[in-house]
């Protein structure tokens, strides 16, 4: 581990760290975003955030606005990048496949598989790193956006016992009827769609057997809503499993940034509350 950026910030520390990863097998970046209370030693809870398509670690720590609440309630921030990076690295033109665009899922298939997993370096690599480098507690919540609301909604129900808490923003809920994750998955996972439910929130509510809280924010003018996001399906499937959820249905808020930033503090009360003791 490497520290490359150090920056203070609401009287603790924004810092970036990489390494080379055994999951991956390339270098990563990470955003770790250290409050007061961790500064002085004091071991903390840790949020793990999860960027969406395009994203890099950047984007959370510098338009997120999450700093000044994780200093408050005592959180550490961990912010990775969405996926592997860098020569030898499988990528696609488009936006929404490769490079920056893991989907928080380990891949099967070539040429992505040999470093495309994501689910091995967030649920077990990166949690192992963060507690040998920093004062952590046990207490883990998870959180992201768009695909990374995908990730930490499905990582959340995929890993009982990993996480605490989970919440997302503008979630791919339902990837395997969407084509954001249709094409991901076909081209990770192959074409059968039975595999690709066991990465999909919708059905994996139905099976759940943890219960942790869940807060889902989405923006009502997104761009995405009714083609890519579908809220209403987890609604619908977390009322059929007896899930307890708590969907905002924002008016006026689109897919950006600003609308995180809007909520964010929110959210991490809302982790603050299930990791704290």
């Amino acid at each position: 581990m490497l520290r490359i950026e150090n920056h203070a910030s609401f009287g603790g520390r924004q810092e970036v760290w990489k390494h080379t990863s055994t999951s991956t097998g390339t270098e990563m970046k990470i955003g770790v975003y250290l409050p007061p209370a961790a500064v002085a030693g004091q071991k903390c809870p840790v949020l793990y955030w999860l960027s969406g398509l395009t994203c890099t670690e950047q984007n959370f720590i510098t338009k997120g606005g999450a700093q000044q609440y994780a200093a408050e309630h005592g959180l550490i921030l961990v912010a990775p990048d969405t996926s592997p990076r860098g020569e030898g690295v499988a990528n696609d033109p488009a936006y929404d496949l490769g490079q920056g665009a893991g989907f928080y899922l380990n891949a099967t298939q070539a040429p992505w598989a040999s470093h495309f997993r994501m689910e091995d370096y967030v649920v077990d690599e990166l949690p192992k790193l963060i507690e040998q480098h920093f004062p952590v507690t046990d207490a883990r919540g998870i959180s992201g956006h768009s695909m990374g609301g995908h990730g930490a909604l499905t990582l959340a129900l995929r890993h009982p016992g990993r996480y605490r808490s989970v919440s997302a923003f503008s979630p791919i809920v339902a990837p395997a009827s969407v084509p954001w994750g249709q094409k991901a998955f076909a081209a990770y996972l192959g074409d059968d769609p039975v595999v690709w439910r066991e990465h999909d929130a919708v059905h994996l509510i139905a099976k759940s057997q943890e219960r942790l809280p869940m807060l889902v924010d989405q923006g009502g003018a997104d761009e995405f809503l009714a083609d890519q996001l579908k809220p209403e399906l987890l609604r619908t499937a977390c009322e059929k499993a007896g899930y307890s959820l708590t969907l905002n249905l924002r008016p006026g808020y689109d897919h950006s940034y600003y609308f995180i930033a809007s909520f964010i503090g929110e959210h991490i009360a809302h982790h603050a509350r299930a990791l704290a003791g």
